[in-house]
């Protein structure tokens, strides 16, 4: 039987992946919408769309988040996908490259399986410029935002995609999607933003809630995870290997001295199938 879809979650963190060598479907916003749509679709917190074999021999992606926009980059999403690859038994080595609309990242296989996947995430930038940022160019570290007449310490960085990593006493659900979409779509950021409440347990523990851009709230991100490691380590709150706790479960950080992260994350199966035909009728090409 021809698959059509296979799901996948890291920590939570679910991913429809659509190859379109096995499937032709028609990816416009609406149809992503409803693709991911937790009643009315498969439901999910995006859609893989790949593998694309490009002329270097390398395969690309593209991330769609559920509504319709495209992101950069996924921590997590690069783990789903790359255990995929060996699902569908298009990598065979223990260690390829996959290009992004946010650059090309590095994989490593931690087991034959894939049920372990090590990323180099590439490197952050704390420049306004490139995350981007509004304003005079500078580093955004430590920053005051006012967002509901609360004043928020923010640190803004990329990492191939935008983030905002706000210090919090204790973050929250409850915080996460309040403040999350006001911060995500507040003028000072151009392209939105994805949002990281931080509490540092010590020197070698983090612990973050998280509102993504384009997909609100979710249990575990790898970007993010990186972003907010990343935002620690600059201001000198932590060590350069961090565990990040998330509501999912925990990723582990490795920040090297070359600016470089890695992150390091399980992957899990779910389920694979076909779409219904009044449903296929709807989204095919």
């Amino acid at each position: 039987m021809e698959f059509q879809f296979y799901k996948y979650h890291a920590l939570g963190n679910d991913y429809i992946v659509i190859d379109p060598n096995k499937t032709k479907v028609n990816l416009s916003a609406e149809n992503i919408r409803l693709i991911c749509h937790r009643n009315f679709g498969v439901g999910s917190d995006g859609i893989l769309y790949g593998p694309v074999l490009e002329e270097d021999h390398t395969f690309s992606l593209k991330i769609l988040n559920p509504d319709g926009s495209e992101a950069e980059k996924s921590g997590n999403g690069i783990r789903m996908f790359s255990r995929y690859l060996v699902d569908a038994n298009y990598v065979t080595q223990k260690e390829f490259t996959l290009k992004t609309l946010g650059g090309a990242v590095q994989v490593e296989l931690l087991d034959d399986k894939g049920d372990q996947i090590r990323v180099d995430m590439g490197t952050v930038t704390f420049a306004s410029g490139q995350i981007p940022v509004t304003g005079a160019p500078r580093e955004v570290v430590n920053e005051t935002m006012l967002i509901h007449n609360r004043r928020l310490a923010v640190t803004c960085l990329s990492i191939g995609n935008p983030h905002c990593v706000v210090m919090a006493d204790e973050p929250s659900r409850e915080t996460a999607v309040e403040l999350g979409p006001v911060i995500e779509t507040h003028p000072q950021f151009p392209n939105r933003i994805n949002v990281q409440f931080l509490k540092v347990i010590d020197r070698k523990n983090i612990r973050i809630e998280i509102w993504e851009r384009g997909a609100g709230y979710t249990l575990a991100s790898g970007s993010s995870s990186c972003a907010a490691a990343s935002a620690a380590y600059k201001l000198g709150l932590v060590d350069n290997e961090i565990t990040v706790h998330m509501p999912g479960g925990i990723i582990k950080i490795d920040i090297r001295q070359d600016g470089h992260v890695f992150m390091t994350g399980p992957v899990t199966p779910v389920s694979k199938g076909v779409f219904a035909d009044d449903f296929w009728n709807q989204i095919r090409s």
